[in-house]
């Protein structure tokens, strides 16, 4: 089950909720992976900036934190948070539309899910590429 929900004041998202679960759960599928429970969160960056120095001991912003449920290695659970002031931002700064930018973010959550790193230069790339491709498996009337 892909649950979806907004903390503090963050703004609505113009987003289709039933597609982009299915989406969601279809990178989990084809990872080989079985659907667990994930609950994205969405919120402000002083939301997650909190988060990020209470839970990480970071003092920065970032766009998601992904926090994964260790109690399996096959069943795919846990929380994602997702900065919707720094996925706006983001957008603005590579020149993509926000709706691809919060696409992005929102598989690669689920990407550290399944076991992609993106910590070294080659995890990274990897990442990236992973991203790329699901992204193109987005339905193009979504």
């Amino acid at each position: 089950m892909i649950n979806f929900s907004h903390f503090d004041n963050s703004p609505t998202l113009n987003l289709d909720l039933k597609q982009a679960g299915s989406w969601i759960g279809s990178i989990i599928v084809s990872e080989h992976k079985i659907i667990g429970t994930i609950s994205y969160i969405f919120c402000s960056d002083d939301e997650l900036l909190k988060i990020n120095k209470k839970f990480l001991n970071h003092d920065s912003l970032t766009d998601i934190i992904s926090f994964p449920e260790l109690n399996s290695t096959s069943i795919i659970s846990g929380e994602i948070y997702i900065s919707i002031d720094r996925v706006k931002e983001n957008a603005i700064n590579y020149n993509v539309e926000f709706k691809n930018e919060l696409h992005r973010v929102m598989a690669h959550g689920v990407l550290h899910f399944v076991g992609y790193g993106d910590s070294t230069t080659e995890d990274k790339a990897e990442m990236r590429s992973k991203e790329d491709y699901y992204l193109n498996l987005l339905p193009q009337t979504y």
